[in-house]
């Protein structure tokens, strides 16, 4: 029995290599979930390469992939998701974001046609299931696994998800706006009393302002949430790519002055629940 957790992303907007990103790391959205010999995946960034290669290297042949949305930073990594393309993998991809007639599956080989990609979604040989659900529903992945979603405040639509197991809960709530003095009871309502919390973090409170209509929330306002709803832990998540080592360490030393229970989610850091 087990509740592992590893980080393979965490930036938001896109990606960003290079000497001033060393210690958080660069690679977007990805979150690798392990619960009683099931595997969830969250979201399809650009650190979802290197969960591939993982995969490929242990064998690990079957995953469920929860989307919190489809822009660009969340999904153009899968054309580089190697399982993919190889026999005897099986993955199921939900999303719950989605509206006006658009299914996830066309979506993601929207951005693998002509002029984008130079290999069509068609040449991946892994057994891949696509499935639509609304945000809001309920849903069970096996091995006493059930998932809660919720939808998010976000341009074009996002979902939030609760997953619990063996008495222990995750949230991941990204990408997400909220309204300062008004805590978004969509999302106080689904991480009650979790264990954990990957919260948008894009930006600060003092960032904020200037970038209303954006789409994303703060390390303060994810606290503010977290101190409301009980929730244990906090990861701060969805790192602006502006945000370099010297200023995410002030955001880091910041965060934990205000509250011991929070973290700040570096790419490959591991979080076990159980």
């Amino acid at each position: 029995m087990s509740f592992k957790v590893k980080f393979w992303g965490t930036r938001g907007t896109i990606a960003c290599p290079g000497p001033h990103h060393l210690a958080f790391g660069g690679n977007t959205s990805c979150v690798e979930v392990s619960m009683g010999g099931k595997r969830v995946i969250f979201d399809l960034g650009t650190g979802v390469r290197n969960l591939g290669k993982w995969f490929m290297r242990k064998q690990v042949k079957d995953a469920t992939i929860l989307l919190s949305h489809t822009h660009w930073d969340h999904i153009h990594g899968f054309p580089f998701f190697t399982p993919a393309f190889a026999e005897g993998y099986r993955f199921t991809i939900m999303a719950g974001h989605l509206d006006s007639g658009l299914k996830i599956e066309n979506v993601l080989a929207g951005q693998m046609t002509h002029p984008f990609f130079p290999v069509p979604i068609d040449i991946m040989k892994a057994r891949i299931e696509y499935v639509d659900f609304r945000g809001g529903d309920g849903f069970s992945i096996g091995n006493n696994i059930r998932v809660r979603t919720t939808a998010l405040n976000h341009p074009d639509g996002a979902t939030g998800y609760r997953v619990d197991y063996q008495g222990k809960s995750l949230c991941y709530i990204t990408d997400t706006e909220h309204v300062p003095g008004k805590p978004d009871q969509n999302i106080l309502s689904l991480v009650e009393g979790a264990d954990v919390m990957i919260y948008d973090s894009t930006y600060t409170d003092a960032e904020f302002p200037a970038k209303r209509g954006w789409g994303h929330s703060t390390w303060q306002e994810g606290m503010r949430l977290a101190r409301a709803a009980n929730v244990k832990r906090l990861a701060i998540f969805h790192h602006d790519p502006d945000h370099e080592d010297h200023f995410m360490e002030e955001i880091e030393a910041s965060a934990l002055a205000a509250w011991a229970g929070c973290f700040v989610s570096r790419d490959n850091m591991r979080v076990n629940l159980i």
